[in-house]
């Protein structure tokens, strides 16, 4: 897990808030990323999570920039499924420019989600995940590592 990542998962909830509020959206990724869930983020369990999300569910996302959209890397054995729609729009956090990853018409298990990202710095990315309106949990995506 790259420095700035283990850095998030220390955060607070309100800093990793004003992290994503002064960030730019940056450019539509392309590729594939490796995704850190941000669970509890600032308690000695953030890490712990991370980990074994990592490990059994969750692993990142592969985007295809050129055409909009994005396959989420699932499961212990690399099942890339649940498809978004990727473009940029206005934050529910903040009304700002993100990039939105839009599940509601790709998919009917996670048709109320709804995911922002923002760059942070060249290659990672900073996320927040919706289901409807309600905001769950953050997340990393770092490409080309």
């Amino acid at each position: 897990m790259a420095n700035l990542v283990s850095q998030w998962l220390a955060m607070s909830q309100a800093d990793l808030d004003s992290l994503f509020s002064q960030a730019e959206p940056g450019p539509i990724p392309d590729g594939e990323a490796k995704g850190t869930a941000i669970i509890a983020p600032g308690t000695t369990f953030s890490t712990e999570i991370a980990a074994i999300i990592n490990m059994f569910a969750w692993q990142g996302k592969v985007f295809d920039a050129e055409h909009g959209f994005l396959r989420n890397h699932i499961l212990a054995f690399g099942l890339k499924a649940i498809v978004a729609k990727v473009y940029k729009g206005p934050s529910w956090l903040d009304g700002k420019e993100c990039i939105v990853l839009d599940y509601s018409d790709t998919s009917l298990v996670a048709s109320r989600v709804r995911d922002e990202i923002r760059m942070i710095e060249p290659g990672t990315y900073l996320g927040k995940v919706y289901w409807g309106k309600k905001r769950l949990i953050d997340f990393a995506l770092e490409f080309g590592g």
